[in-house]
């Protein structure tokens, strides 16, 4: 009998369990350890922080859909991975053993980076969690009956840039429709070199089809930004010039302020040698592999992937669902062919396929494969982004509560885009 456990139940955690489960013989073992109870679909979370989705709405508890697969869930957060001796050691002071495993956590969000940062105690909003999300409504709610200047954007060492531009847009179109667009000055700060780089080195043409979104919403921008301070009502930028220089100190007055943070790997894993790289991102192989710890395969966002090009201030690469997903089924492959005593020979599509919701409108962008040079580097944008990725929710929440196994990504949004397969 084999035990595989999944370390985290997010997009990436929770498809790892279903489909592993598929892959393993009957009296093998799956376990999937959880912070918290409940699944979220990440993905909406900028919908609820203007109120257009409840927490409940993009929310799973995950025991009764685990159950029903036969998968074990614990959930209590993971104190510490201890590889050398094939255990996880939790919060409440139990180990579990294990003979594989899939580390799946996600990021830790590194507000303390930014001194005053961040919504707990912090002067910024968030829309990485659902609480987060559910936190900056309770405050938009109380705004829009008091508006002022809005900065909204993301810090140096971010590397999920498209949730700060769905958020941005999403606020222009929530503010529009109650008619109050014209007291709400808005700014954009991001890290990235230019509008439209994304993480990514920019794809298609992403910076001139976004500098145009933001003008025609009159969205004023400052790029190349690094966050040195948030106070009450007050951020202090220094915006950089290409050679890295400090260009000009800003000094940006806000009522209202979303802030998405650099990443970092999660406290349970930091630091181990052999298994993380120094921001504690887990180091793996073309089969999703650790190298010391060979037993150990990790998904996601919290695996290690170096910036797709230097920039002045620091900036990640994203990893978007699609490549998550065939992380995924690379991984649970691999583990089954370890199981069967042969070596693994599934690899990760590492493509980068996204829809970006702008609140009325959106876009959508391919880049095949995500480092450059690249196959494809598509970049659209229209009302059929918004449409598709509300369809989207729905197809992936219902996939999730049935515990379906088939390729979500490949199967609704390549179909949506006329590709056929990315390989």
């Amino acid at each position: 009998m084999a035990h595989v456990v999944v370390l985290g139940a997010g997009i990436g955690g929770l498809t790892a369990a279903y489909d592993m489960k598929e892959q393993l013989r009957p009296s093998d073992k799956l376990t999937v350890i959880a912070e918290n109870p409940y699944f979220q679909f990440t993905p909406s979370n900028p919908w609820v922080a203007v109120g257009w989705r409840t927490r409940e709405d993009i929310t799973l508890e995950l025991k009764p859909c685990l159950e029903k697969k036969g998968i074990h869930l614990i959930a209590t957060a993971a104190k510490r991975v201890h590889p050398d001796k094939n255990q996880i050691e939790l919060a409440d002071g139990k180990v579990v053993d294990y003979d594989y495993l899939i580390i799946a956590t996600g990021p830790k969000l590194a507000f303390e980076e930014v001194p005053g940062s961040g919504p707990n105690g912090g002067h910024t909003h968030s829309v990485c969690t659902v609480n987060h999300a559910a936190e900056t409504a309770q405050t938009w709610a109380g705004f829009v009956n008091d508006p002022g200047h809005v900065v909204c954007g993301a810090m140096q060492g971010a590397s999920c840039y498209g949730p700060a531009y769905e958020f941005a847009l999403i606020m222009d179109a929530d503010l529009r429709k109650r008619k109050i667009r014209s007291k709400v000055p808005m700014t954009f700060v991001t890290a990235e070199p230019y509008i439209g780089h994304l993480g990514l080195g920019g794809v298609g043409d992403s910076k001139g089809m976004l500098e145009s979104v933001l003008r025609e919403k009159h969205i004023k921008w400052i790029c190349n930004a690094k966050v040195t301070k948030v106070e009450p009502g007050k951020m202090t930028v220094a915006e950089h010039n290409d050679d890295g220089s400090v260009k000009k100190e800003h000094e940006l007055a806000f009522k209202f302020s979303m802030m998405l943070p650099a990443f970092k790997g999660v406290d349970a894993v930091f630091g181990i040698e052999g298994l993380t790289n120094p921001r504690g991102f887990i180091l793996i192989d073309e089969f999703q592999r650790n190298a010391k710890f060979k037993n150990i395969y990790s998904v996601g966002v919290c695996v290690a992937i170096p910036p797709v090009e230097p920039t002045p201030v620091p900036t990640g690469a994203p990893k978007t669902g699609y490549m998550i997903e065939t992380m995924v089924t690379a991984t649970v492959h691999n583990i089954r062919n370890a199981i069967d005593g042969k070596e693994p020979d599934q690899k990760a599509t590492w493509n980068a396929v996204c829809l970006a919701d702008f609140g009325d409108t959106g876009a959508a962008f391919v880049a095949l494969p995500q480092i450059p040079p690249r196959n494809v580097n598509w970049f659209k944008k229209g009302k059929w982004v918004h449409l598709a990725k509300v369809g989207f929710e729905k197809y992936f929440m219902r996939k999730m509560k049935k515990g379906d196994t088939e390729p979500v990504f490949e199967k609704y949004i390549l179909k949506m885009l006329g590709i056929e397969r990315l390989k």
